[in-house]
C-alpha cells in the first residue's frame, strides 16, 4: 500500500473515545497533569497547591482592600458616610468564601484542561461548575455576613443586584482562579529539573521530520506498518515503524506498553478503571481512552508504582 493511502486509512480508523465505564468501580485516580505543548507536564503535588493558594490569597486580599477603600471614598464624596466595618465585612466574607471554594476551579482545570481536541467538553464542564460555585459562594457569604452583623448588634439584608448579579461576578472569579492556578503550575513546572531519559524524539513522517519532547507525547498507537503519536498540542503524526521499536526508544522516558497496539506516557494518565474482565481502561489528561490488557501485568504494576512517586 502506498504511504499516502495507508496514512489516510489509518486516520479514518483513528480511535474514537470508546466507553471504558462498564464496570462501576473506579480503581485509581492517578495523577493530574497539564500536558500542555509548552512542556509543563508532571504531577500536581501539594507544593503546587500551596503556592497557588498563596498567590490567590494575596490577590484576593489586595482586591478586597482596594474595593473597601474605593467604596468608603465614594460614600464620603457623596456625603453619605457609612461605618468602615460594613464594606470590610462585605468584601471579607466574599473573599473568605471564594478562597474556601477555590479548590473547585483548581481541580477542574487540571482534570479538564482548556486545550486539545476535547476543549469543547472542558469548556462545558467549567461553565456548568460555575453554577454550584456561585450558589455556594452566595449562600456561605450571606451566612457569614448575618453572623458578623449579629455580633455588631445589627441586621443584615441581602440586596444588591440579586443572584444574577452575583453569578456574573462569580463566573469572572472562577475564571480568574482557574487561570491563576494554571499559570502557577506552568511556571513551577518549567523551573523544575529536566526529566530523565532522552530530551527529544524524532518522528519521521517520510517527507517531514518532527522533533518533540517525550514529555509531550501522550500515547502511541500501532496500526499495520505505522504508528500514530498523540501529542499534547493535538497533533497526530504518523511514522512508518513498529511499536516495539518506538517502545524501546522511549523506554528511558518511562513509557509503558499497555496493549499489543498501545504505548502510554504515565505522566499523562489521570485514571485507571477496572473493566470486570480482568482488563482495564486508561484515561489520559486530554480525554483519550485506551486499553490496559491483563496480558501486561507489568504495565499495571508500573502505573501503580508511578502513583506513589
Amino acid at each position: 500500500m502506498e504511504f499516502g493511502a495507508e496514512q489516510a486509512s489509518l486516520r479514518r480508523r483513528r480511535q474514537s473515545p470508546w466507553a471504558v465505564r462498564d464496570h462501576p468501580r473506579c480503581v485509581w485516580i492517578l495523577r493530574v497533569t497539564s500536558g500542555a505543548a509548552g512542556g509543563t507536564s508532571g504531577t500536581t503535588d501539594r507544593a503546587d497547591w500551596i503556592v497557588a493558594y498563596a498567590v490567590l490569597t494575596v490577590a484576593t486580599l489586595l482586591f478586597a482592600t482596594v474595593n473597601v477603600l474605593s467604596y468608603l471614598d465614594e460614600r464620603t464624596a457623596m456625603g453619605r458616610l457609612v461605618p468602615w466595618w460594613e464594606p470590610a465585612v462585605w468584601e471579607g466574607t466574599s473573599g473568605i468564601v471564594l478562597l474556601l471554594l477555590a479548590w473547585i476551579p483548581m481541580l477542574l482545570v487540571t482534570r479538564f484542561p482548556p486545550y486539545g481536541p476535547r476543549w469543547p467538553r472542558a469548556f462545558a464542564v467549567h461553565l456548568a461548575a460555575t453554577v454550584p460555585f456561585s450558589l455556594a459562594h452566595v449562600g456561605l457569604m450571606i451566612a457569614l455576613r448575618e453572623g458578623a452583623y449579629a455580633l455588631a448588634g445589627e441586621d443584615y439584608r441581602f440586596g444588591g443586584g440579586g443572584l444574577l448579579y452575583e453569578y456574573r461576578k462569580d463566573v469572572l472569579s472562577y475564571a480568574l482562579y482557574a487561570a491563576t492556578f494554571w499559570i502557577v503550575l506552568s511556571l513551577r513546572r518549567r523551573g523544575r529539573a529536566p526529566e530523565a531519559g532522552p530530551s527529544s524524539f524524532e518522528i519521521d513522517e517520510g517527507q517531514r521530520q518532527i522533533r518533540v519532547r517525550p514529555a509531550d507525547i501522550l500515547c502511541v498507537r500501532s496500526s499495520g506498518n505505522y504508528v500514530e503519536f498523540s501529542l499534547a498540542d493535538g497533533r497526530r503524526p504518523l511514522m512508518r515503524a513498529t511499536l516495539g521499536k518506538v517502545a524501546a526508544a522511549l523506554a528511558e522516558a518511562g513509557f509503558v506498553r499497555t496493549h499489543r497496539s498501545w504505548l502510554v506516557n504515565p505522566a499523562h494518565v489521570t485514571e485507571i478503571e477496572a473493566q470486570g474482565s480482568g482488563d482495564y481502561g486508561i484515561g489520559l489528561v486530554d480525554g483519550t481512552r485506551l486499553p490496559l490488557s491483563r496480558r501486561y501485568p507489568e504495565a499495571l504494576a508500573r502505573l501503580r508504582g508511578d502513583r506513589s512517586n
